[in-house]
């Protein structure tokens, strides 16, 4: 039998929970997720991996001080609603800003 602290109130649960198992209870957007992470990572990342984290942490820094600064979030917001691909705005200047690191 196994054991899990509940986080968010859910109405079903089913499947068996292997005991090296960890479940995981996420809101998004108004919508309750569930998931499960099974046989977690023990080894180190490697340099490439660690290397597309850092430019991930700063095309998402890039990203937040694009859309604080006025004039630039309005230039993205005229791109943004002329394009179809990302549904929010966030993730098109996050989109945007990595592209810009990786060319």
């Amino acid at each position: 039998m196994s054991k899990f602290n509940l986080e968010i109130p859910f109405t079903d649960f089913r499947g068996k929970v292997c005991s090296h198992s960890k479940i995981i209870f996420k809101k998004v957007r108004q919508t309750n997720f569930t998931s499960q992470i099974c046989n977690p990572r023990t080894k180190p990342y490697s340099e490439n991996e660690l290397a597309r984290q850092n430019k991930f942490k700063t095309a998402a820094a890039a990203a937040k001080t694009a859309l604080a600064d006025p004039t630039t979030r309005a230039t993205y917001e005229a791109d943004f609603k002329a394009q179809t691909k990302y549904q929010t705005l966030y993730g098109f200047v996050l989109a945007s800003e990595y592209a810009k690191l990786n060319s």
